[in-house]
């Protein structure tokens, strides 16, 4: 599954009154990807120079390709 259809799906959800317009939910979504995303860019580590850092480091690009919609978000 794609984080989009997650974020999406709860955005459906919820009690939000722009939910029968066209586009709202991707309206909703958009700023709340761009959070995430920047919230990711800051946790970043600039020269990774431990084993932790290029963990934290993958694990970043990792999340930021689910972001992306690129790779699907791990069911559990």
């Amino acid at each position: 599954m794609k984080f989009a259809d997650v974020l999406l799906a709860a955005i459906r959800r919820s009690d939000i009154p722009l939910r029968f317009e066209p586009g709202a939910e991707e309206a909703v979504a958009k700023p709340v990807t761009e959070l995430l995303r920047a919230w990711l860019a800051a946790h970043q580590p600039a020269e990774p120079r431990s084993d932790f850092d290029y963990g934290q480091k993958a694990l970043i690009e990792l999340l930021v390709d689910e972001l992306d919609g690129s790779k699907n978000v791990p069911v559990a």
